[in-house]
This record gives structure tokens, C-alpha cells and sequence, in this order.
């Protein structure tokens, strides 16, 4: 199919924006929302936390580093659709196997290009991240039916996606030199640098499915347990944080990231909502409230845990508290048990694509490990 065809992204409050085609012609739905990250775009759309989402890429040209065999975060490409302003005309990368381009049409990603990408944004930020399609080719049909489309499909609201992304089998990454402690990583839709930053400090990472039992996860005797980042509504996990609750009673430590911290926040009694337009892109700035230091963060979630900033609450396992929160508007970014014993953040230590901030994260883990 020629680059030059004509596409047309259709938001669900009837705002259209037309392009042309990029990646594969055809189809798609999703949840329209923005990244802002300048680079990183490899990681971006294979990450599974993007999950039936439409990505609107606020850097104005996107595809100049092309596609390599190393960068992935999961197995595929995991967003519903990509929108950019302005395509590179070609790769140009050293590591560069492919164009983007190339790789969304193998993926079968439906994108669109040469939008007004700062004019979408704007919109999503004023109106909220939406239901959204792109449509190009023979699905390019009349204005009333593709609307209809948009809004027939399914809320990112009540979505349960974790089991949708998560592994059908349990697989485990080996430590790097001496394994020094063995951690049990529920996939909730985790990326492929988070094993790689555990196994780097000596620890064997068993990474099981989302539905794992407490009974399974206590054969594998760990030292600790991670809850993973993942795509969909945290109110829709009532078994994962009954399992968290488990894993909390039994005083194993616990480490969560992203949506692994609202299933913690769940656990210990909070309440989550929606955002308006959610975080996601690699330069969030996020305060952690007893050492007021501050981590510049990657970021991609859409619902938050209710609290504010040094917070104290009781939970069934002792004092909890709000441990860090977002410097721009003040939404939770991490929740902890005041013993140390539980811990989570709702950013990317791991960050791939950058920034390494936050890495310190991996350390703490360990040594709560050491002294268990």
C-alpha cells in the first residue's frame, strides 16, 4: 500500500483528524492517549501496559533510529494503534535492522500521520483521554459508521487486561555471578528490563502468570515477591490483591511498580480512580516525601490510588503511608508499609527508555531481601 493513502482518526465526543497511513492499512480501536517522550518509541509501543491503547506521539517526528532486535520490552507490539505528526524518511541507526514503518506492517499496526498531533493532545488534555479508532483503505467508510465503531467498543474503565498480557507459563531468568536471592514476579504485563535489572543484583526472577495461586508462589520459597506493571482498571483485580494480601500476612517482602503499586495501595485499603489523561512519557518529575529528593521518571498509567503527600494510614499489616507523589499535580506515585517491609512506586524503575533515576529502587529491594 502506498504511504500517501488517506487515513482518519475519529474520537468518540465526533472530532476527526486526517492523515495518511503508517504502518498497516485496515482497522483499529482503543483508548486515545499521549506520550511525551522524545525518544524511546520502540520501548513505548512494545510495552504491554499500552494494551488496547492508541498512542499519540507528542514528539514531532518519530521513526528516525528505525527498529532493532535488541530494544523490546515483551514478545510483540502491544498498542491498538500509533498517530505521529511526521515520519523519519529513513532510518538511520547503527543498530537499525528495519524502519518503523516496516515493523508496524509486519505487526499489523494500524497508525496515521501528518496530523495535528499538538492540536490532539491539547484536546485530550482538556476533554480526557477517549475511545478513539483510526480507519484507512476499505475501512475508510462513512463518518456515522465509523463513529459508531469508537463508540461501541468496550471503556478502558472496568477494563480487566492483565490476563490478557501476562504469560501462559511460568518462565525464570538466571542471576548474573552469584544468585544471592530468589524473587517471584507476577506478570501483569511486566517488560523485559525489570528481570534484567533484578538478575543483575544477583537475584533469580521466576516470573509467573496472573493467576498464580499463594500455595504455587510459596513452593518456589522466595525471598521476595514483585507485582509487575500492567494494562487496565486496578478495580477489576479483587484475586490479585487478595493474593497480595496473602503475601503480606505471611510478612514476605514486596516490591510493586506501576500497576503493581495500585494492586498494593488495594491491598492495604485505598481506592483508585481514573485520570483524566494519566502520565505516560519518560520525564515525569516525582518527590519522595521523607528525603525530598526528587527522580525524573518514566511513566504510563491512567489510574492512580486516591492519598496525598506523607499520608499515614493503618492497614491490616501495620502503618502505611504515601510515600511519593508526582511534583506537577500531586497524584500518588508510591505507597509503602512504615515497617519497610512493602514497598511500591507507580513510575519505571527499570526505565526503558531511560531515565535511570529511580534505579536505586532494585538496591532497596535487595537489601529488605538481605535482612528478612
Amino acid at each position: 500500500m502506498s504511504s500517501s493513502e488517506t487515513a482518519v482518526m475519529v474520537l468518540e465526543d465526533g472530532r476527526v483528524f486526517r492523515g495518511t497511513t503508517f504502518g498497516a492499512v485496515g482497522e483499529t480501536l482503543g483508548e486515545a492517549v499521549f506520550c511525551t517522550a522524545m525518544t524511546g518509541y520502540q520501548e513505548t509501543l512494545t510495552d504491554p501496559s499500552y494494551d488496547r491503547q492508541i498512542v499519540v506521539a507528542t514528539a514531532p517526528q518519530i521513526g528516525n533510529t528505525g527498529w532493532n532486535d535488541e530494544d523490546d520490552e515483551s514478545g510483540k507490539i502491544w498498542v491498538a494503534g500509533y498517530a505521529v505528526r511526521d515520519p523519519a524518511r529513513r532510518a538511520s541507526n547503527w543498530r537499525a535492522t528495519r524502519t518503523l514503518q516496516a515493523e508496524l506492517e509486519n505487526q499489523n499496526v494500524v497508525g496515521i500521520a501528518g496530523i495535528d498531533t499538538r492540536a490532539l493532545v491539547r484536546h485530550l488534555r482538556t476533554r480526557g483521554s477517549m475511545k478513539a479508532g483510526i480507519f484507512s483503505g476499505a475501512s475508510l467508510t462513512d463518518y456515522e459508521a465509523m463513529l459508531d465503531k469508537v463508540n461501541g467498543q468496550q471503556s478502558m474503565l472496568g477494563a480487566d487486561l492483565a490476563a490478557e498480557v501476562s504469560t501462559d507459563a511460568m518462565y525464570t531468568v538466571d542471576p548474573v555471578g552469584e544468585h544471592r536471592f530468589t524473587v517471584v514476579a507476577v506478570d501483569l504485563g511486566i517488560k523485559s528490563n525489570t528481570p534484567r535489572m533484578f538478575a543483575q543484583r544477583g537475584m533469580r526472577v521466576h516470573v509467573v502468570p496472573s493467576n498464580v495461586t499463594f500455595d504455587q508462589i510459596k513452593e518456589l520459597n522466595p525471598n521476595g515477591v514483585f507485582l509487575s506493571n500492567g494494562p487496565g482498571d486496578p478495580a477489576t483485580q479483587d484475586a490479585m490483591v487478595a493474593l497480595t494480601q496473602q503475601v503480606l500476612g505471611e510478612d514476605i517482602p514486596l516490591f510493586g511498580i506501576c500497576f503493581g503499586n495500585q494492586i498494593l495501595g488495594r491491598a492495604f485499603g485505598r481506592d483508585t480512580y481514573k485520570m483524566k489523561f494519566g502520565h505516560r512519557g519518560i520525564n515525569v518529575p516525582v518527590v519522595e516525601h521523607h528525603s525530598g529528593r526528587i527522580s525524573i521518571t518514566a511513566q504510563n498509567h491512567g489510574f492512580a490510588l486516591e492519598g496525598e503527600r506523607g499520608e499515614v494510614f493503618d492497614t491490616p499489616f501495620g502503618k502505611a503511608e504515601v510515600s511519593h507523589v508526582c511534583a506537577n499535580d500531586g497524584v500518588v506515585e508510591g505507597v509503602q508499609l512504615v515497617s519497610g517491609r512493602a514497598f511500591s512506586v507507580q513510575y519505571h524503575p527499570e526505565a526503558a527508555a531511560g531515565p535511570h533515576d529511580a534505579a536505586y529502587l532494585f538496591d532497596r529491594f535487595a537489601t529488605l531481601m538481605e535482612g528478612a
